[in-house]
């Protein structure tokens, strides 16, 4: 789940939002539906092994915290909204598989047990600029292309954008439907009806707005660490040149808004 960059309030949340996504494909049907339309394959049925999931495999690694994840008898399924191109979408999607992995089978068991793994990206944007509406890879040899790995990691990128390139009537009008346009698909129809429920609920406007707050506070902090890196970064400078300490508080007073007394603290 990305961090959002714009602050959006509870009414304005749409299905492109992570966190109403989420909610959203908590409705089992609906879920099952879409996962079945998105990847062409019937699925008999589907188990949540935990909603949001966090996956943390160490005080040293760095977590992932997943939309939707789910399993299938020995499919798992990882389902992503995104609405940011930072340049890293493949890089993440293989560091959101080593987790899954890492997740389905404990230490010392045969890797015969992993299952079989869909990282899904759904975007707002084209991840490739191929104008495709879907982009779907395997590990394959490079000098026989007929030869798969079978390593039972598939990735599936969906490209909002390019909804008119999907075949399939219905997933077609799921991603003109994330991108922001209207439908009257009865299938997309059912998702904005369960979007409509979804926010009619008080106890998840909470946890939302917890969940900003917590953003926020995270954000502010992150804020705090820069300036007082700044602000010892500039004295050190200053003192390598040999500027007078008078001089150097007069300096970081101006440059970073601080009283008399507070600049003190930092010779």
């Amino acid at each position: 789940m990305e961090m959002q960059e714009a602050i959006r309030t509870w009414e304005e949340l749409k299905i492109k939002d992570g966190f109403l996504f989420a909610k959203v494909m908590r409705d089992k049907r609906l879920c099952k539906m879409l996962l079945e339309r998105l990847l062409q394959t019937k699925i008999k049925d589907i188990v949540y092994l935990e909603e949001e999931k966090a996956i943390d495999i160490g005080k040293d690694a760095k977590s992932v915290r997943l939309d939707v994840y789910l399993e299938d008898g020995n499919r798992v399924f990882d389902l992503e909204m995104q609405t940011t191109d930072k340049g890293n979408l493949p890089k993440r999607r293989r560091y959101y598989q080593g987790m899954i992995d890492l997740n389905t089978i404990e230490k010392g068991e045969n890797y015969k047990k992993l299952k079989e793994s869909y990282v899904i990206f759904i975007c707002t944007f084209d991840p490739f600029h191929q104008g495709k509406a879907q982009y779907t890879f395997e590990n394959l040899c490079l000098e026989d292309k007929s030869l798969k790995l079978n390593d039972g990691a598939k990735k599936v990128f969906f490209n909002a954008e390019g909804y008119m390139d999907a075949e399939n009537e219905d997933v077609r009008e799921f991603l003109k439907y994330v991108r922001g346009d209207e439908s009257n698909n009865p299938f997309v129809k059912e998702i904005d009806e369960k979007v409509a429920q979804v926010k009619e609920s008080k106890e998840w406007r909470l946890e939302y707005m917890t969940l900003l707050m917590r953003e926020a506070e995270i954000r502010e902090e992150g804020r705090e660490e820069g300036r007082e890196e700044g602000i010892r970064g500039t004295v050190s400078v200053l003192r390598e040149m040999n500027v007078p300490a008078q001089t150097i508080l007069l300096k970081i007073q101006k440059q970073f808004n601080l009283n008399p007394e507070t600049s003190k603290k930092y010779l």
